[in-house]
C-alpha cells in the first residue's frame, strides 16, 4: 500500500501522511543465530557476489542508512527503534530517508554503478522490488535462511507465506494484508454503492468525473483495482497482462471516459474524496482505516466490496542492494529477523494502514498495543474479518509481470490524460 494521509513517511503505493511514530523501547528477545565464519572486508564491491560466510555479530557497530519508498516505516520503524536499543553491539546508528518506488531503480543502480552504494535497507512494496529484481540489484539472501531466518517459512501465515514467491529469494517479507479492491465513497452521495463492475461503470457514466483512483505504478489502492479487475470481469488469465486481461483492458479504456485524472499517489485521491471533488475512489482495507483515522477523510465515510469478490493481497519487503559490506549485511540481517518476530510484529497493526498488518502467524489483534486495537474498534469495518476468511486471496502479480502490467497502464489509459 502507499503514502498515508497525515504521514510523515510517503508510500509509494499511496499512503497517507501522519505524527511521527515515536521510539519504542526493546521488549522481545532477539532470534538465535547460527554463529559462521568471520566477516569478510567492509568493502565489498557491488559487482561481486555476495559473501559466503558472515559472522553473528558486526566486527563494531555500524551505521544503517533506511530508505523507505512504500511508508513502510509508519509500521516498521518501532520495531527498528527497539533492536536498536537492544542491540547496540550490532547498530549503532540508524538514519531514516523516503522517496518513491518509480524513483528507486535508478536511484540504486546509480550508487552501485559508482561503487558507492550508501542505501543499506529499502523497505518498498511490491512496486520497487519487481523494479530492483527486473534489473538485478538486491542481493539473493537464500544462503543466509538457515543461519538467520530459522524456519523461516513455517513462520508466515499462509496467504503471507504465499506472497514471498514474487521476492524471489531477494527479499524478506515484512507485513502482509489483503487489500482489496475495495470502493470507499461518501454516504451523502453515493446511496448505494456498486456491487458489480457493470455498477461501478453505469456510475462513473452518469457522475462524470466523481470516480477516481491513483497511478497504479505508485498506488496501492491503484495497482489492487487494476489486479483486481481481471478476476471480477473473467478475463482468460488474471495472471498475464498481455495477453490474458482482455476485458479489463477494454473496460478500463471505457472507463477512462468518465475518470478526470489519475493523480500520483493515493493520498491525493482521499484527499479529492474529503473535499468532494470526487464521491468515490479506489481503496483496500487499510487506506478506509488509516486516513479516517488521521482525520485526513471524514470518518463517515463507507467502504464496500464486489459481489463476486477476489482478495489480490499485497505485502511490503526488506531488501538489501548489492555492494553493502559484510558488516553492514550481517547487521542488516540480524534486524530482519528481529522484526519477524511476533512481539515485533504486533507493531504492525499501527493505525490500521495495512490491517492486518503481520505477516506471521500467531500475532492476533490483542497482542497489538493499545493504541492500534482502539483505532481498529473505532475506525475499522467489522466485516472485514468475516470478507477476508469468506472470499478467496490472490497473490499480486509476480514482478516482472506486475512491471509488465504497469507500463500497459501507462500507455493505454494513463496516457490519454
Amino acid at each position: 500500500m502507499p503514502e498515508i494521509p497525515g504521514r510523515s513517511v510517503p508510500r509509494p503505493l499511496g499512503l497517507p501522511r501522519r505524527r511521527a511514530l515515536s521510539t519504542l523501547a526493546a521488549g522481545a528477545a532477539a532470534p538465535i543465530l547460527a554463529a559462521c565464519s568471520s566477516p569478510s572486508s567492509p568493502d565489498d564491491s557491488s559487482k561481486g557476489p555476495a559473501p559466503t560466510s558472515l559472522g553473528s555479530t558486526p566486527s563494531k557497530p555500524v551505521t544503517l542508512n533506511i530508505l523507505d519508498v512504500a511508508g513502510n516505516l509508519a509500521l516498521t520503524k518501532p520495531m527498528i527503534e527497539a533492536f536498536k536499543s537492544a542491540h547496540p553491539e550490532v547498530v549503532g546508528k540508524v538514519t531514516y530517508s523516503t522517496g518513491t518506488a518509480p524513483q528507486l531503480a535508478s536511484k540504486v543502480q546509480a550508487q552501485q554503478q559508482a561503487d558507492n552504494v550508501q542505501i543499506h535497507l529499502v523497505l518498498t512494496g511490491t512496486d520497487g522490488l519487481a523494479a530492483g529484481i527486473q534489473k538485478g540489484l538486491w542481493y539473493n539472501l537464500k544462503p543466509y535462511y538457515d543461519s538467520f531466518f530459522p524456519g523461516l517459512m513455517a513462520n508466515y501465515q499462509p496467504a503471507a507465506a504465499s506472497m514471498t514467491s514474487l521476492a524471489q529469494d531477494q527479499g524478506i517479507e515484512l507485513v502482509w494484508y489483503p487489500s482489496g479492491p475495495l470502493l470507499e465513497y461518501d454516504p451523502k452521495k453515493v446511496t448505494s454503492p456498486p456491487a458489480t463492475t457493470e455498477a461501478l461503470l453505469d456510475w462513473a457514466t452518469g457522475n462524470k468525473g466523481k470516480f477516481q483512483y491513483a497511478r497504479p505504478a505508485n498506488s496501492g489502492p491503484g495497482r489492487t483495482f487494476l489486479m483486481g479487475l481481471p478476476y471480477l470481469l473473467g478475463d482468460s488469465d488474471p495472471t498475464d497482462p498481455a495477453n490474458g486481461w482482455s476485458k479489463t483492458w477494454a473496460y478500463l479504456t471505457e472507463l477512462n471516459k468518465y475518470v478526470d485524472s489519475y493523480p500520483a499517489g493515493t493520498s491525493a485521491t482521499m484527499r479529492n474524496l474529503a473535499a468532494g471533488t470526487v464521491h468515490m475512489v479506489a481503496s483496500t482495507t487499510g487506506w478506509y482505516i488509516n486516513p479516517r483515522a488521521l482525520g485526513t477523510v471524514p470518518p463517515g465515510m463507507k467502504v464496500s466490496k464486489f459481489q463476486t469478490f477476489t482478495w489480490v493481497c499485497d505485502a511490503q519487503y526488506g531488501v538489501i542492494p548489492k555492494g553493502v559490506s559484510s558488516d553492514t549485511l550481517t547487521a542488516v540481517l540480524r534486524l530482519l529477523a528481529w522484526m519477524l518476530t511476533p512481539e515485533q510484529q504486533a507493531f504492525a497493526y499501527d493505525d490500521g494502514y495495512f490491517y492486518p498488518g503481520p505477516a506471521v502467524k500467531d500475532v492476533p489483534l490483542d497482542k497489538a498495543p493499545a493504541a492500534s486495537r482502539k483505532v481498529v474498534a473505532q475506525f475499522g469495518e467489522p466485516q472485514f474479518d468475516t470478507w477476508i476468511k469468506q472470499y478467496p486471496i490472490k497473490n499480486s502479480l509476480p514482478a516482472t509481470t506486475q512491471v509488465t502490467a504497469f507500463d500497459l497502464w501507462d500507455r493505454k489509459i494513463g496516457s490519454s490524460k
